[in-house]
């Protein structure tokens, strides 16, 4: 309702000034870009100064300029010379790679001029962003066409439009290949998770189905053992069936059915990405950039910016990266330190709140501090990210690499990098180190004096799935209310400036047709007021598409990484997916600058991430199961210490387990009785004289049993099995399904058949005419 109610606000906004400007003169057509600086009356302002040294390098290179003052602001109208683009037109043609020529369209010339505008400095060595940095200019922004834009609101940008498909072409032509591509690989990434989904909520509902009737559960709800204290003196023992509840929640994602699932996943991931290949090389084919290289581009709008220009050769510094590579690993350890602290946090609240008034909190102390150490992970998440942005630029800086597109890479892969290691640090703690390090009873493992978390008897599986399911809910929900609500306030209150200049516009336009016949070039007034309207959107920048990828990968690790724990994430996955394309779709389209649109045949570093994180996802979903998850260790049981494994046929093969989990601890045994104070062992009024934990231990001198390194092997032989069986299956999946449909071999064979015969007819035409 939120949304819709949002949506039908902005429709009414937009009816009510959206009164078209001159339809013979469309304002893209008299502007390619606008500059926006503070109005300075004193001509010997430095300010003014390099404001007018830019201006003057611009109209160097025959850009005209259109220079409008309103209020405290100067607007500087771009328009740049057709002879630049016919330049870009033939150098595109005789290239190596872009050989593909093309009629310059508005995207275009605003993806060349923005170039220019970037690679043009004053006499001190300042280009445009510098002097942005230093408040020389405010802003710089292209403008929307506000017949393409009223056409994508109708057909794209709208929430009732959810099931609906995506004119791509249109976004291609409008926002450039780059945003085109990320929202077809988006598409593609939620039509895939529909199977996915599918499944997880199968194995899901598993889990209910045989929710009353499992003997595990049944055996903890009916219990009588005897717990020893979660924590230091004022933790009392505990009531095994007091945590029933928990053991059901447990089982729910701790099944059998658990371990096809992650298989699958992770042979879904690899499907995902071969099958994802072949569809970005059908669009990528139909629009003409199947060999459009990204460097050689940037190569020729330099040779247009400055035909005198000297190429930027490739060079290497082994001390450069020795020092990229240490400042790299420093802000890894400081990024795991973090997440060392978030587990302090975790064993310090745990006893602290079993102290509490409240009998909730007291009772379910742990589940809490996992709660609550999942929303400081969250919060934690969203500073980090700010930080890891700022070194990840810093980085790249240092690097000094030769273009923007590796640029691009390279801060791609750290920035990803440091934000896998800020969301996934502490949830690897949880999947494989919660309750294994933790000691027992007599020799408890301490930080700072305080004991380490212990896992319950159902297994360590919960805590994790608590995790996950905290972050990923806050994150998605959280960040598409304030990704959404923070351009559309500023919407709201750009109106109100627009509605003088609107009125002024129309007055204008009406002078303008019955003085003159024909074509009416547009007033100021009516320049300014579309100036102003673009002026008043939410500012845009190059990290702007690139933080809508950096939030589906990361989404797309959540949904394979640890799927084995919580197999509903593809589920949610899916349902934040419908809604993420609409959201960010109508961002683009109504509440935001008009991106500059780039030209590119591939979603770039991109993939190798998402290949990664494949390979990864069999690794750690084969630990998940094998060392987190319970299922090796009930394995071992039901064949070889259970009721079946002694052949009897009237009971489960899996009653007495949880019992026989649990290792016993004598409280008169000097070690044990250092570790647990008297109060704590009194319960319903009787003093206690063992208590159970879990582990594998002998009752009386506590060392390991036989049964312990059995599981421990078993363990290990799984996850060795998991991850070979995964991975040739990966191989297999990934060698049967081609990159290239045959469609596309055959397309750009022909094409590449027609170029070539009309260059051969145009060599003789021209020998022809010679003779």
């Amino acid at each position: 309702m939120f949304f819709k109610a949002v949506e039908e606000d902005i429709e009414l906004r937009d009816r009510r000034t959206s009164e078209p400007l001159l339809p013979s003169t469309p304002s893209h057509r008299t502007c390619d870009y606008v500059l926006v600086a503070h109005k300075v009356d004193d001509d010997t302002d430095h300010k003014a100064q390099r404001q007018r040294a830019f201006i003057q390098q611009l109209e160097k290179k025959n850009i005209t300029i259109t220079r409008i003052v309103h209020d405290d602001k100067v607007f500087f109208g771009l328009r740049a010379p057709s002879e630049m683009f016919e330049d870009y037109k033939y150098l595109l043609k005789v290239s190596d790679s872009c050989n593909w020529c093309e009629d310059v369209n508005q995207a275009t010339r605003i993806r060349i001029v923005n170039f220019i505008l970037h690679h043009t400095y004053i006499n001190t060595g300042e280009n445009l962003e510098e002097l942005l940095m230093k408040d020389v200019f405010e802003t710089m922004f292209c403008l929307h066409d506000r017949k393409i834009q009223k056409k994508l609101r109708k057909d794209w940008a709208r929430w009732s439009g959810l099931f609906t498909g995506q004119p791509l072409k249109d976004v291609k032509s409008y926002f450039g290949e780059k945003v085109a591509l990320y929202y077809l690989w988006l598409g593609w990434y939620t039509k895939l998770l529909v199977p996915a989904a599918a499944l997880g909520l199968v194995v899901f509902l598993y889990g209910l189905a045989f929710f009353n009737t499992n003997p595990l559960i049944n055996e903890v709800c009916q219990s009588s053992i005897i717990m020893c204290p979660r924590c230091d003196k004022s933790c009392p023992v505990w009531h095994l069936s007091d945590t029933c509840t928990y053991a059901k929640v447990s089982h729910l994602f701790d099944n059998e059915g658990t371990v096809a699932f992650a298989m699958c996943m992770a042979i879904w991931a690899t499907l995902f990405l071969e099958l994802w290949k072949r569809h970005r090389a059908r669009h990528v084919s139909e629009w003409k950039v199947y060999d459009w290289c990204e460097d050689e581009e940037e190569l020729i709008l330099e040779i247009v910016n400055d035909p005198k220009c000297q190429p930027k050769e490739f060079r290497h510094s082994y001390l450069r990266s020795t020092l990229v590579l240490i400042l790299v690993t420093l802000m890894l350890i400081l990024i795991i330190g973090l997440a060392h602290a978030l587990v302090v946090f975790r064993v310090v609240a745990a006893p602290l709140m079993s102290e509490g008034s409240w009998d909730f909190i007291r009772d379910h102390s742990n589940t809490v501090a996992i709660m609550l150490g999942a929303v400081l992970h969250y919060l934690t998440i969203q500073i980090m990210t700010r930080v890891n942005r700022w070194v990840s630029l810093k980085l790249c800086h240092i690097e000094k690499t030769n273009s923007f597109a590796a640029t691009e890479r390279n801060f791609t892969v750290k920035m990803f990098t440091f934000q896998f290691f800020t969301l996934f640090s502490s949830l690897f703690y949880v999947a494989f180190f919660l309750g294994r390090i933790n000691g027992r009873p007599g020799d408890y493992v301490r930080i700072a004096g305080w004991r380490l978390e212990e896992c319950h008897p159902s297994g360590c599986l919960t805590d994790l799935f608590i995790q996950m399911a905290v972050i990923m809910l806050l994150k998605q929900t959280l960040n598409n209310v304030f990704e959404f609500t923070g351009p559309w306030l500023k919407n709201c209150l750009r109106r109100t400036a627009t509605k003088k200049l609107q009125r002024k516009c129309g007055q204008c336009y009406r002078k303008a047709c019955r003085n003159n016949q024909g074509r009416v070039e547009p007033c100021d007034i009516c320049k300014l007021r579309d100036w102003l309207h673009n002026y008043h959107l939410g500012n845009t920048d190059a990290f702007s598409l690139f933080n809508e990828f950096l939030e589906m990968v990361v989404q797309f690790s959540f949904t394979t990484i640890f799927v084995a724990a919580f197999p509903l994430a593809p589920l949610l996955a899916l349902i934040n997916n419908i809604f993420e394309i609409r959201l960010d779709a109508i961002k683009m389209v109504r509440l935001e600058r008009r991106l500059v649109p780039r030209k590119t045949n591939d979603i770039g570093v991109w993939t190798k991430v998402l290949e990664a994180i494949g390979v990864l996802a069999v690794i750690a979903n084969g630990l998940v199961i094998g060392v987190s998850s319970d299922f090796i260790p009930r394995l071992v049981y039901r064949y070889r210490y259970g009721p079946c494994a002694n052949g009897s046929t009237h009971t489960h093969c899996l009653q007495g387990y949880i019992n026989d989990t649990l290792s016993t601890a004598v409280v008169s045994h000097m070690e044990v009785r250092n570790d647990f104070l008297p109060e704590q062992m009194i319960t319903d009024g009787i003093n206690v004289t063992q208590c159970s934990y879990r582990d594998y231990r002998s009752d009386q001198d506590y060392t390991l049993t036989s049964q312990f390194w059995l599981v421990l092997a078993v363990r290990f032989a799984f996850v060795i099995l998991f991850e070979h069986v995964v991975v040739v299956c990966k191989f297999i999946a990934a060698w049967f399904v081609p990159n290239n449909p045959i469609l596309v071999k055959n397309e750009r064979l022909r094409d590449k058949l027609g170029r070539l015969t009309a260059e051969l007819s145009e060599m003789k035409r021209c020998r022809s005419t010679e003779v």
